[in-house]
């Protein structure tokens, strides 16, 4: 509440004096106010217009649309704010001077409309920016219903406070009233660019710095008035985090120094270009030094992967490795316990793009089909039998069928592998083994599909859970440092680059100017001097003609 009044006084004190200075001297001049009051009723309708607008299309958004809708109010908000501060600092003092310039200017043209376009205007600005400051402030507030209040409460002292300046029976110290409050507005603003983060995170797109730095729990206790006063107003959250920090500091710092530095205490106009240049090669070396010196990603993780049986995953069968190289597609090798050895091109199989244990993944899927290894020829009825689980095969009659029997055997593999970023997060394999029967007065070939085989490959196996979760852990913090990285490497100091560029351009043109301004006094001293010697020189002729006479 206390916020929202803030703001509602301010601006609405700027609107009404800047109506007020209007109607007096109109007033003075025996002019009609009607123009002038209808450019305000016109800018007032427009500015709640355009408050409720931007309220409705926020509203209609979903969730995650809200957020970012909020973070880019947010930010139109801290920009205005941030500019009327500085600029009414500047220019408080000659504020009357200008209005009743520009009002008089206005007459001159003999133009109602020139009048009402100019209330129109002033006062359109001033509730433009009442209405999108106010709209990010009642999203970081606690209770919208107490922001409004205060909102409408700040408005009408300032309409008093406008009325009574206009009337002649309220005095007040303008450049000392907008000093104090804008210090308030700046910390107000301050609060904004965290919520602003905060709002940009949970809408996705800002996912960098977000570890806690500090506990204010104890401090801003919900349901307290600390919390209302350091929540409510000023916007700081019980869980700052290290991106919100920043931000605040990062707006607070250099925009109190610019807005409340003692002007006596100001440096004069070739040590601030000297300071900008400065501060730009400042904000260059920042930039480059995390550009350069922040470190790359690391992945820990082993080289080869335990293989275990699918149905006892403490038992260890073999390893695997994922082999990547740029010309060929990925293979996987695969060492079984026993000496068995196995290389598997991915690129025989099936790829599709996947979400895996929580990553989005390269499947491959490889089915093979062929010829069984290490199978036997021959086979007795007891094997047989045993093959089958204990049970005599359908079909076979121990009396008729005795055995032995030829056996030809087939097998299908399947051969299922995520991948990662070039790493191996998951595999897993199956073999399906199925030997026709015949002969000891078959007449018709016998299929058996084979539950294991005498191939070290007929068992399922699979990628150790272990590792799988330590793996999949591995790959969500390299995501997570690789987002920090392209943020604090790459985005952070690109707008660091770019804000140096301003300032030394900003510098260069500064400095352009006093040379100007040095050469220009130069030449006149020249030219005093000259008209000087000139007058000299014509005394002395005169002298000398009066001496001669």
């Amino acid at each position: 509440m206390l916020a929202t009044l803030v703001i509602g006084l301010r601006e609405g004190l700027e609107a009404a004096l800047i109506v007020g200075i209007i109607a007096a001297f109109l007033r003075k001049n025996g002019k009609s106010l009607k123009a002038m009051w209808l450019g305000v009723i016109l800018a007032v309708i427009l500015s709640i217009v355009v408050g409720v607008a931007l309220d409705w299309i926020e509203q209609s958004l979903p969730q995650a649309r809200q957020e970012g809708m909020e973070s880019v109010i947010g930010c139109v908000a801290i920009f205005f704010v941030t500019g009327m501060i500085m600029w009414m600092n500047a220019h408080a003092r000659d504020l009357k001077r200008q209005i009743e310039a520009e009002t008089a200017e206005a007459l001159g043209q003999a133009s109602a409309y020139a009048l009402a376009s100019m209330a129109f205007l002033a006062v359109l600005k001033e509730g433009f920016e009442t209405s999108v400051f106010l709209l990010a402030t009642f999203s970081a507030a606690q209770s919208a219903a107490w922001a409004a209040a205060g909102a409408v409460i700040g408005l009408l002292l300032a309409v008093l406070i406008g009325w009574g300046i206009y009337a002649g029976g309220v005095r007040i110290n303008l450049s000392r009233f907008f000093r104090v409050t804008g210090a308030f507005l700046v910390l107000v603003a301050a609060g904004l660019v965290v919520t602003s983060l905060r709002t940009a995170h949970e809408a996705g797109w800002l996912n960098a710095g977000q570890q806690t730095v500090l506990d204010l729990s104890w401090l801003v206790a919900p349901g307290t008035i600390r919390s209302a006063l350091i929540t409510g107003v000023l916007g700081i959250p019980a869980d700052p985090r290290l991106i919100e920090l920043v931000g605040w500091l990062t707006y607070l710092i250099p925009v109190s120094l610019l807005v409340f530095w003692p002007p006596s205490r100001r440096p004069g106009p070739r040590a601030a270009v000297r300071l900008q240049f400065a501060s730009a090669g400042a904000l260059a070396l920042v930039a480059a030094i995390l550009a350069f010196a922040y470190p790359v990603p690391q992945l820990h993780l082993p080289r080869l992967a335990t293989l275990v049986a699918a149905n006892d995953p403490a038992t260890p069968i073999g390893q695997a490795e994922l082999e990547v190289s740029s010309a060929q597609a990925p293979e996987l090798s695969i060492r079984f316990e026993g000496g068995h050895t196995e290389r598997v091109s991915l690129a025989s199989g099936k790829h599709e793009h996947a979400s895996h244990s929580g990553l989005a993944v390269s499947a491959w899927h490889v089915h093979t089909a062929g010829a069984s290894a290490h199978a036997r020829p021959t086979l007795t009825l007891d094997e047989v039998v045993a093959l089958n689980h204990g049970r005599i095969p359908i079909g076979l009659n121990p009396q008729q069928h005795p055995g032995p029997f030829q056996a030809a055997w087939t097998s299908r593999r399947a051969l299922d592998v995520w991948t990662a970023g070039g790493h191996l997060l998951d595999a897993s394999g199956y073999e399906t083994a199925f030997v026709a029967l015949s002969g000891s007065g078959l007449q018709t070939p016998r299929t058996l599909s084979v539950a294991g085989s005498q191939s070290p490959t007929a068992q399922a196996w699979r990628v150790s859970p272990d590792y799988v979760s330590r793996a999949a852990r591995a790959l969500h913090g390299l995501l997570a440092e690789r987002s920090e990285r392209g943020f604090w490497a790459v985005g952070l100091p690109l707008v660091l680059l770019f804000a140096a560029l301003l300032l030394a351009a900003c510098a260069c043109r500064n400095s352009r100017r006093l040379g100007k301004l040095y050469r220009a006094g130069c030449d006149s001293e020249q030219m005093s001097s000259v008209n000087g010697g000139l007058a000299n020189g014509r005394n002395n002729t005169r002298g000398t003609l009066n001496a001669s006479h």
